[in-house]
C-alpha cells in the first residue's frame, strides 16, 4: 500500500514540504477549528432553561436543539471526509468553516426554536466538513517524525476541548446571556479562517474510481438510525415505537453498507476489510470504549456538583477542568511514551490507569467527603484516557493509505460520537436504575407525593424537599446516599468495561511497535532493527 503518490501531491499543492514555523501555523489552525467545533457539542447543555423559557419550548425541543447538532456532525463525517479527499483539503476546510461560522451566528440571533433548530442543523454540516479535515491535514502534511506529537495535540484538544467550551460556556451564561455562547465559536471560526487561508497547504487525493455514493447515503442512513436511539432511547423509552423502528433501521442499514462495502472493494467508500488489521481494530474499539467511559462520567459528575454538594453550573465546570488538563497534558506526552515503549503498551497503560481512577471514585465518593473523595480518580482518569487516545487515534489514521486520510481521520471522528452516545446512554441508565433502587428503602414515612417525585432522579428530590417540611433533612440525605450508591455500580461497570478492553488490547492491540504509518514498510523495519 504505497503512500509516496500523496506525499507527491501534497508537496506539489503547498509549494514544498512546510518548515517548522508553517507547520506550527498549521497545527494551530487546526486546533483551533477544531476547538470551535467540540466546544458547541456540549456548549448549549448550560442554557437549557433560558431557551426554554425565551422560546416558549417544551424540554424534548430543547434536547432536539442540542442533539440536533451531533446528530448531523455524526451522520456526515464519513461522506464529507471522503469528498474532502478528492475535491482538496484546503477548500472543504474553508467552506466547512464559512457554514458553522454563519450558522453560529444565526443561532445566536435565533428568533423562534424552528429557526434555532434549522441552525443546528447547518452548524453540524459544517462542523462535519471540518473535524475530518483537521486530522486529515495533519496526516497528510506532516513529516513521518513529528507527526505523532501533532497527533498529540489534536488528541488532547478533542478530549478536553468539550470540557474547556462547558466551562467557557457557563461563564459566559452567568456573566452575560446565553446567546453569547455563540460569540466564542464565531470568534474561533474567525481566527482558524485567517490561520488556514495564510497558513494550511491544499491536498487531494484525485481517485479513478467514481465517488461512492450509495455507500455514503446507506452510511448517513445506519448513523443516523443508530444515534438516535442512543439520544432517545433514555428518554422515549428503548421499547417505544420510535426507538424499535430507528433500531431496526440503523442495524439494517449498518448491515447494508458492509455487504455494499464489500462488493465494491478498491472503489469503498470505506474498505471495511481493513478491520482486520490490529490497529484499525484496535484503535476504533478503545477510541469507543474510552470516550463512552469519558461522556458517562460527566452524566455522573455534574449531577453530583449540583444537587449532591450544591455547587453553581460554573462552579460544577471548574471542578472538572482538572481532569481536562491532565487528560490534554497526557496526549502531548503519549506520543513519546509510545516511541519508547511502543503504541500497544501505551494504550494499555492507559486504559489501566482510567479503570484505577474509574475503581478509587467507587471506593471513595462520599456525600460528606465532597470533592475531595473523587479528586484523584478524576486525576487518574485524565492521566489514562489522554494515553490512550493519542496512540489510538494514530493507530486509525495509519491504517489507512494517505489518499484516504479524510475517511480515516471521519473513521476516527464517528467512533468518539458512538462512544459518546453510547456511554451516556449506558452509565446514565445503570446510574438512574442505582439510585431508584436504593432511594426506594429509604423513603419510609415521606409523603407519598414527595416520595413518588424523589424516585425520579437527585434533581428532583432536591427540588421536592424545598417543600417536604420536617422530612426536609431526610429526603435530602436520602436523595444524596442513593446516588452515591448509585454512582458505584456506575464506575464498577466501568472498571469491568475497561478490563475486558485491557485484555483485548493487550492480546489484540496494534503491534507494538513505535508509530509508523501504514503502507511504508521501511519505517517498521528500521523502527523493527533498533
Amino acid at each position: 500500500m504505497s503512500t509516496n503518490q500523496p506525499v507527491q501531491a501534497t508537496e506539489a499543492e503547498s509549494g514544498g514540504v512546510p518548515d517548522a514555523r508553517q507547520l506550527r501555523s498549521i497545527l494551530i489552525a487546526v486546533s483551533i477549528a477544531l476547538m470551535a467545533v467540540i466546544a458547541s457539542v456540549s456548549g448549549l447543555n448550560v442554557a437549557q432553561t433560558h431557551m426554554a423559557v425565551e422560546f416558549g419550548a417544551s424540554q424534548n425541543t430543547v434536547l432536539w436543539i442540542i442533539n440536533i447538532y451531533t446528530l448531523a456532525l455524526a451522520a456526515l463525517l464519513l461522506p464529507l471526509g471522503a469528498v474532502g479527499d478528492r475535491l482538496g483539503r484546503k477548500p472543504m476546510l474553508i467552506a466547512g468553516l464559512g457554514v458553522f461560522g454563519a450558522a453560529s451566528v444565526v443561532a445566536g440571533l435565533a428568533p423562534s426554536a424552528e429557526v434555532m433548530l434549522a441552525a443546528r442543523v447547518a452548524a453540524g454540516i459544517g462542523a462535519a466538513m471540518i473535524m475530518p479535515i483537521t486530522l486529515a491535514v495533519i496526516t497528510s502534511t506532516f513529516p513521518e517524525e513529528q507527526r505523532g506529537k501533532a497527533i498529540g495535540v489534536w488528541t488532547g484538544v478533542a478530549g478536553g476541548g468539550g470540557i474547556l467550551g462547558m466551562f467557557l460556556s457557563a461563564l459566559l451564561v452567568d456573566v452575560a446571556d446565553w446567546r453569547w455562547l455563540f460569540v466564542l465559536p464565531v470568534v474561533l471560526v474567525l481566527v482558524a479562517l485567517a490561520m488556514t487561508l495564510k497558513s494550511v497547504p491544499n491536498s487531494r487525493e484525485p481517485s479513478a474510481h467514481p465517488f461512492d455514493l450509495t455507500g455514503a447515503l446507506v452510511s448517513t442512513v445506519a448513523v443516523i438510525g443508530l444515534i438516535f436511539v442512543l439520544q432517545e432511547g433514555p428518554e422515549r423509552g428503548w421499547t417505544a415505537p420510535a426507538t424499535v423502528i430507528s433500531l431496526a433501521i440503523g442495524l439494517v442499514a449498518a448491515i447494508g453498507f458492509v455487504a455494499w462495502e464489500l462488493r465494491r472493494r478498491a472503489a469503498a467508500l470505506l474498505d471495511v476489510r481493513l478491520f482486520r488489521e490490529r490497529g484499525l481494530a484496535g484503535g476504533s474499539i478503545t477510541l469507543l470504549v474510552v470516550f463512552g467511559v469519558q461522556a458517562g462520567i460527566a452524566v455522573v459528575l455534574f449531577p453530583f456538583f449540583q444537587a449532591v454538594l450544591g455547587w453553581s453550573g460554573l462552579l460544577s465546570t471548574v471542578a472538572l477542568m482538572p481532569m481536562a488538563v491532565m487528560m490534554m497534558m497526557a496526549s502531548g506526552l503519549a506520543p513519546k511514551l509510545a516511541a519508547r515503549v511502543g503504541s500497544r503498551s501505551t494504550m494499555a497503560v492507559g486504559i489501566v490507569l482510567a479503570g484505577v481512577g474509574l475503581a478509587l471514585m467507587a471506593l471513595f465518593v462520599s456525600v460528606e467527603g465532597g470533592y475531595l473523595t473523587i479528586l484523584p480518580g478524576m486525576l487518574a482518569m485524565g492521566l489514562g484516557m489522554g494515553l490512550s487516545m493519542t496512540p489510538s487515534t494514530e493507530a486509525i489514521t495509519a491504517s489507512l493509505p494517505r489518499e484516504k486520510q479524510g475517511v480515516a481521520s471521519a473513521l476516527n471522528d464517528v467512533t468518539r460520537e458512538f462512544g459518546t452516545a453510547l456511554g451516556v446512554a449506558l452509565l446514565g441508565a445503570l446510574l438512574a436504575n442505582g439510585y431508584r433502587s436504593a432511594i426506594d428503602g429509604r423513603l419510609n414515612g415521606i409523603p407519598q407525593e414527595t416520595a413518588d417525585t424523589a424516585r425520579e432522579g437527585v434533581a428532583n428530590a432536591v427540588e421536592a424537599a424545598g417543600g417536604a417540611g420536617p422530612h426536609t433533612q431526610d429526603l435530602l440525605h436520602a436523595a444524596q446516599q442513593s446516588f452515591v450508591d448509585g454512582w458505584q455500580q456506575a464506575m464498577w461497570a466501568g472498571v469491568a468495561v475497561m478490563g475486558a478492553l485491557f485484555v483485548y488490547v493487550a492480546f489484540r492491540g496494534p503491534k507494538n511497535t513505535a508509530p509508523g504509518v501504514a503502507g511504508e514498510p521501511e519505517v517498521t523495519e528500521a523502527v523493527a532493527a533498533r
